[in-house]
């Protein structure tokens, strides 16, 4: 069946935005309306004329709301197939009448968890009959046409003026199609409701993943790959997606990529010293503090300028005319901060492709949650690397006991490598980053490598000495030789944080010793693929 005509309408809707005007486009085509509680009053209380539910089936609502709709009269009226003749027999036969067209929309169960409602009202807000008609519609699509989204209202209105009030095959599809994504969103959300926060569970039997589409991105990470963004449902941290984009381009899916890495590496810095982060291809280039904002984004910028052109910066202060000047000397993507002020945002205006992007606060560096990663035939699942290393936690291993700006040194470098793409290896001096090596199949080229980046950056500065002399190493896990301890010796390093464990760690530390250089193992790694 192509066109079927709208005569009869079933409205139930929790979210009642627009109803009463969709409702009264329907009276004026001479559609029935037929409505449950709430939404009946409402749609009265506009003047129009309504039929309860209750008068179709018979019964009266009941036990406070929980039975209205689950009733042969009104399923037999959504499923039936209208030219099958045993079907119009069974509706003659029990005077079961036709709904041509189902407005529904579900309790709301996101923004009850959300607000953090006690549990028995949170399961009073799990829609039993709202889901059970919705579907049956959605089944039936051949039939009935489905409306769950109040901004279709407007789509639904235009399809009737164009088709002398009938819907179209094509459209009812589309909307049967939403609407089994909206039910299988709902039931998604409950079902992780009772798994993490009720049940406490880790990993549940069945995991249910959902998202909602924001937007569609001009590629993936190549220009023949197609990407999009999706927010999760129901309740979960802020990050980009509910960013103020003040100005520049529509963000690509590496933009978004990078721009998370640098947000969460700059998390780790909130509250602290003004702290800049310079992120490139989701590695940090330059990481760095200082007394004011614009000096932490110089001395970043100093770790390594090359990497930094078209890179991404994060920072953990509101942003001022000063930094937003300094960053507008060279070439960048995307900037991140928590505010900036009109003089900032004037300065930034000069470059229009720009990406400025303003959240309302940093997100938690320590939140808790699951990271999921798709592989051949699977899901790979994991808790988010949460896990944190204080002062108290560290053990010192040589003989040399690290000074206390050793140890400062230490603990900056290894919040750094935390961030950094295994095999990762980060140098730091005086709360700023040296040199960083990343992503290297082996740690001494790493070593090597951050240890290069160091010695151009001192030669491109006019500077002595690299940053790296008498700076402290940190490395991701532990080292399996002494070699890439070695490279840290030779690039100046005084002082050496590692997880430890390695089976020659008797060996490293025995060639820190050797050196007179100061080491301490944290216990815990971080290896980031």
């Amino acid at each position: 069946m192509t066109q079927v005509a709208i005569r009869r309408a079933l409205l139930s809707v929790s979210d009642k935005s627009g109803v009463v005007e969709l409702a009264s486009r329907l009276a004026k085509g001479g559609v029935e309306l037929v409505s449950t509680g709430g939404t009946a009053r409402a749609l009265r209380d506009a003047g129009l004329q309504v039929r309860d539910v209750s008068d179709v089936t018979g019964f009266p609502e009941m036990m406070d709301g929980r039975v209205k709709t689950l009733h042969p009269l009104i399923h037999g009226g959504l499923l039936a197939v209208r030219d099958d003749p045993q079907h119009a027999a069974a509706m003659d036969a029990h005077d079961i009448g036709a709904i041509d067209l189902l407005v529904s929309n579900l309790y709301p169960f996101e923004e009850t968890v959300a607000r953090g409602a006690e549990r028995d009202e949170v399961i009073e807000n799990i829609d039993i009959g709202g889901p059970a008609m919705i579907r049956s519609a959605a089944k039936n699509h051949a039939y009935v046409t489905i409306v769950t989204d109040p901004e279709d209202y407007l789509l639904l209105i235009d399809e009737l003026a164009e088709h002398d009030g009938a819907t179209t095959l094509a459209f009812r599809k589309r909307m049967a199609a939403k609407a089994f994504a909206a039910t299988a969103a709902y039931d998604s959300m409950i079902s992780q409701w009772f798994a993490f926060a009720d049940q406490k569970q880790q990993f549940p039997e069945m995991l249910a993943v959902n998202g909602r589409l924001l937007s569609e991105l001009r590629y993936g990470e190549n220009p023949h790959q197609k990407a999009a963004l999706y927010a999760p449902l129901g309740p979960h941290a802020k990050g980009l997606a509910q960013a103020e984009q003040v100005q520049g381009k529509e963000l690509s899916y590496n933009n978004y990529n990078d721009a998370d890495a640098a947000l969460e590496l700059i998390a780790e810095f909130s509250g602290q010293a003004p702290t800049a982060v310079i992120v490139k291809h989701a590695n940090p280039c330059g990481v760095a503090q200082g007394e004011t904002l614009e000096e932490a984004y110089r001395a970043a910028l100093a770790c390594d300028p090359v990497s930094a052109f078209g890179g991404i910066i994060a920072v953990n202060r509101p942003l001022d005319a000063p930094t937003a000047a300094a960053i507008t000397e060279i070439f960048t993507e995307v900037v991140i901060a928590p505010g900036a002020d009109e003089p900032a945002r004037a300065a930034f205006a000069a470059k229009p492709n720009l990406r400025l992007l303003l959240v309302d606060e940093l997100p938690d560096a320590r939140r808790g949650g699951l990271l999921v990663k798709p592989v051949a035939g699977a899901l790979l699942v994991q808790s988010r690397d949460n896990g944190a290393v204080e002062l108290g936690d560290l053990k010192v291993v040589t003989e040399r006991i690290p000074t206390d700006r050793e140890m400062a040194d230490m603990l900056f470098a290894w919040t750094v490598a935390r961030h950094v793409k295994s095999n990762a290896i980060v140098f730091a001096k005086e709360g700023a980053t040296a040199g960083v090596g990343a992503g290297q199949m082996n740690r001494r080229d790493s070593a090597r490598i951050a240890a290069i980046r160091a010695r151009e950056a001192a030669e491109a500065a006019g500077w002595s000495a690299p940053l790296t002399v008498g700076s402290a190493m940190a490395s991701d896990a532990f080292l399996p030789f002494a070699d890439g301890l070695d490279a840290a010796i030779e690039a100046g390093a005084t002082a050496v944080i590692q997880p430890g464990g390695s089976i020659r760690d008797e060996e490293v530390i025995a060639r820190a010793n050797e050196a007179g250089i100061a080491m301490v193992f944290t216990g815990m790694r971080h290896f980031r693929h």
